[in-house]
C-alpha cells in the first residue's frame, strides 16, 4: 500500500525536529571550521615550527588537506545513504566529526613530540574530511525529504543557520579566550578549550538523529521497491556518473561560485585583514563575526522568497551583484576597521541567497534513488578542489602576486563558473521531491500525479 500523499507533510513538531537533528550537523562541522580558522596562529605556532609567515602557510595547507579526501567520504557515505537509509548514516558521521575535532585538542605540540604534531593534525583533518564527505550532503537531503514543497526553501534556510552558527560560536569562543587570556597563556593552553566543546554537540547530534524516523520520500521509495512498482534501482556511483552526468557538473559548478567565496569571507578572512590590511589581531576577528551574524539575520527571509519567486532568481541576483561589486568591496575594505565592516557586510548580503538555498536547491537536482550520492559526489569533488584550499590558495596567490585584491578576482571568476552550471539547472521551487525521476521536469510531474493516486486509492 502506497504511503499517504498526507504523510509527506509532517506535523510541525516533526518538522522542526528534523530540522534541527540536520542543522546540528552543519554546526558542529562549522564550529570546527570557526575554532581553526580564528585559532590558526596558535595552530601554526603548537605544531609548526620555522617563521610565522611559513607556519601559517602550513596550517592553512593542513586545513585544506581534509577537503582532499572528502570526495572519498562522499563517495563511500553517499550510496550508503541510498541504501540503508539517510539517518543512521548521519549519526556516524556526526561522531567522526565531534571525535576528531576534540582529539585535536589534545594533541602535544611540537615541541613535545616533534613531527609526530603535525602527522597527528593531518591524521585528524583526514578523518574529518572523510566524515565530512557524507554529513553535509546527507543533512541536506534529509530536511530536503522532510520539508513540505511549498516551504522547502525557508525550512532549508535553517540548516545555514546552524552553518553560521556553529562557526560563529567556534569564533567567539576562540576570541573570548583570546581577550580573557594573556598570549603566553593562549599559546601554551586556552586556544585547546574550544576544541574540546564540539563532543556535547556530537552527542546531542547523534540522540536526536537516531530518534528521528527515515524521510518519508525515502520510505515510499524503499516501499515502492518492496512492492515491485515500477522504480528504478537503488543509485551506484557509475550511475550518478553516467546518467545524471549533467546534474553533477551543473552541481560542482554551482558549489565553484559558493565555496570560493564561503572560504574566502569565512575561513581566510581573519588572516587577510590581519596580514594584508593592517588590521590588530582582535579587529580582524570582530569584523567577519559581525557580518557572520547580520547574514544570519537574512538567511529565512531569503530562503522564503526563494519559495515565492524560485531558487534561480535569487542566485542569479547573488551572483551577479558579486562579480559586480568583489573589487569596489574590497578596495573599501582596505581603507580601516570601518570600511571593512561595510564591505564585508556587503558582499555577506549579497552571498547570503546562495547559501540560504542550498539546502532546498541541490537536493532537488537527483532523484530520489541516487539522492544522497549525487549530492555528496558532486558537492564534495567540488568543494575539495575549490573549497578548503581557497584560504591557502588566496594565501599563495598573494605572496606571490604581491597583489592583495587577489581575493576579489577569485570570487569573480567563481561567480562566472556559477552563473554558466546556472543556465542549465531545473527550477524545482514548489515541486515535490517524490518519485525517481529527476524533480521539477515533466517526467516527474506526471509521475508524482500516478503516486497520489495509487495512495489516494490505497486509503
Amino acid at each position: 500500500m502506497a504511503i499517504s500523499t498526507a504523510s509527506h507533510h509532517p506535523p510541525k513538531q516533526i518538522l522542526n525536529r528534523a530540522i534541527t537533528a540536520s542543522a546540528i550537523g552543519n554546526a558542529t562541522e562549522w564550529f570546527d571550521y570557526g575554532i581553526y580558522a580564528y585559532g590558526v596562529s596558535y595552530i601554526s605556532a603548537a605544531f609548526f615550527p620555522g617563521d610565522t609567515r611559513q607556519a601559517t602557510l602550513f596550517a592553512l595547507a593542513t586545513f585544506a588537506i581534509s577537503f582532499l579526501v572528502r570526495p572519498f567520504g562522499g563517495l563511500f557515505w553517499g550510496p550508503l545513504g541510498d541504501r540503508l537509509g539517510r539517518k543512521s548514516v548521519l549519526a556516524l558521521t556526526i561522531l567522526l566529526m565531534s571525535g576528531a575535532t576534540v582529539c585535536i585538542g589534545l594533541i602535544p605540540s611540537h615541541e613535545t613530540i616533534g613531527l609526530w604534531a603535525p602527522a597527528l593534525l593531518i591524521l585528524l583533518r583526514l578523518v574529518q574530511g572523510f566524515s565530512t564527505g557524507g554529513e553535509y550532503g546527507g543533512a541536506a537531503t534529509f530536511m530536503a525529504e522532510y520539508a513540505p514543497d511549498k516551504k522547502r526553501g525557508f525550512c532549508g534556510s535553517f540548516l545555514e543557520l546552524g552553518t553560521l552558527g556553529g562557526f560563529s560560536l567556534g569564533a567567539l569562543l576562540m576570541l573570548g579566550f583570546s581577550v580573557a587570556l594573556d598570549d603566553a597563556a593562549m599559546h601554551a593552553w586556552g586556544w585547546r578549550i574550544p576544541f574540546f566543546l564540539a563532543l556535547p554537540m556530537g552527542l546531542v547530534g547523534m540522540y536526536l538523529r537516531s530518534r528521528m524516523k527515515e524521510t518519508p520520500v525515502f520510505r515510499e521509495a524503499e516501499e515502492a521497491l518492496n512492492e515491485n512498482v515500477e522504480q528504478e534501482a537503488k543509485g551506484s556511483v557509475k550511475e550518478v556518473c553516467t546518467d545524471y552526468k549533467g546534474q553533477v557538473l551543473a552541481l560542482a559548478g554551482l558549489v565553484v561560485a559558493l565555496n570560493v567565496v564561503n572560504y574566502t569571507l569565512l575561513s581566510f578572512s581573519p588572516t587577510y585583514f590581519a596580514n594584508q590590511l593592517g588590521l590588530s589581531t582582535q579587529e580582524a576577528l570582530i569584523v567577519p563575526i559581525i557580518g557572520m551574524l547580520f547574514m544570519m539575520v537574512l538567511l529565512p527571509f531569503i530562503g522564503r522568497l526563494s519559495d515565492r519567486i524560485g531558487r534561480k532568481p535569487v542566485w542569479w541576483a547573488s551572483l551577479i551583484g558579486l562579480f559586480v561589486l568583489a573589487i569596489p568591496m574590497f578596495q573599501l575594505m582596505a581603507t580601516g576597521l570601518a570600511g571593512a565592516i561595510i564591505g564585508y557586510a556587503v558582499l555577506g548580503l549579497l552571498y547570503a541567497p546562495q547559501l540560504a538555498t542550498i539546502s532546498a536547491t541541490f537536493p532537488a537536482m537527483f532523484p530520489t534513488q541516487v539522492r544522497f550520492a549525487g549530492f555528496a559526489i558532486a558537492y564534495n569533488v567540488s568543494t575539495s578542489l575549490f573549497g578548503g584550499t581557497a584560504p591557502a590558495v588566496n594565501d599563495w596567490l598573494i605572496a606571490q602576486t604581491g597583489n592583495s585584491m587577489v581575493p576579489a578576482y577569485y570570487m569573480m571568476g567563481a561567480c562566472v563558473i556559477g552563473a554558466l552550471a546556472l543556465r542549465h539547472v531545473v527550477e524545482t521551487a514548489g515541486h515535490s521531491l517524490r518519485g525517481s525521476k529527476i524533480p521539477g521536469t515533466r517526467a516527474s510531474v506526471q509521475e508524482v500525479r500516478k503516486l497520489d493516486a495509487q495512495g489516494a486509492g490505497g486509503e
